[in-house]
């Protein structure tokens, strides 16, 4: 039988700058700027998806959006 796949909880512009440390507002220059994918909540907030920002916490990976 098959188990309801879980979906990861979006994280905030607050908790990607923390991973990241970077300023939430940096995170939303990034985002304003496409180099970081984000969505809105139904009250305008942004979200990122987590295995995108943890992407870029690879070390292979690790090139911060300029």
């Amino acid at each position: 039988m098959n188990r309801p796949q879980q979906v990861p909880e979006p994280l905030t512009s607050g908790e990607v700058a923390h991973m990241l440390r970077v300023t939430p507002v940096t995170v939303a220059r990034w985002a304003d700027t496409g180099k970081l994918t984000s969505f809105r909540t139904p009250g305008g907030h942004r979200r990122f998806h987590r295995a995108e920002v943890e992407a870029l916490l690879v070390p292979e990976t690790v090139k911060r959006p300029t």
